[in-house]
């Protein structure tokens, strides 16, 4: 088997192989040869996942799972937080993000917790699941449009600033007088 270009984190498939090759007494680089991964992956999972001196692939497989949970920090806008309660609450008042966040700076000077750019308001809002509170919350915005485009598709197909290269004096006479 080929080695792989970039790092893939293993599967659960991976784990089941990797412990049964383990107790039948394989090294190291034997399983990573087999896998096709680097020998650094298979130790680095060894060692991170292993209970009393053995690996066993279920416990390997939840512990990794608990780990990326913990990496993720809870987002400030959550939909059950209370910071989301008042942006909706700002925002049913015909609020744009822009004045909820000077509003959210201006109500909590010391807490940078419970504050939110107009960015992260946009992306809760339309990162919102398809339904009808996504309808609604996206109603409440001025624009009122059900997708977002980026600034810089916006500016394709259209010249922002037109300059004229041909003086008056280039042009001819018939034209100027």
């Amino acid at each position: 088997m080929q080695m792989r270009k970039r790092y893939e984190h293993l599967q659960p498939e991976d784990r089941v192989t990797l412990a049964s090759l383990r107790q039948q007494g394989w090294s190291i680089r034997a399983i990573a040869r087999l896998q096709g991964r680097s020998p650094s992956t298979i130790s680095r999972e060894l060692r991170r996942n292993a209970c009393n001196g053995s690996y066993a692939s279920a416990p390997a497989q939840r512990l990794c799972q608990q780990r990326r949970i913990q990496v993720r920090p809870c987002p400030k806008l959550h939909s059950s937080g209370a910071l989301w309660m008042l942006v909706t609450t700002m925002l049913c008042w015909l609020w744009s993000p822009q004045q909820i966040t000077h509003t959210l700076q201006r109500m909590y000077p010391q807490e940078p917790s419970k504050h939110a750019s107009h960015e992260s308001i946009y992306t809760a809002i339309y990162a919102y699941p398809r339904g009808e509170l996504r309808r609604q919350l996206i109603a409440l915005l001025r624009q009122g449009k059900s997708t977002r485009r980026p600034r810089s598709a916006a500016l394709i197909g259209a010249v922002r600033f037109q300059t004229w290269s041909l003086s008056m004096f280039a042009h001819p006479r018939s034209m100027i007088a």
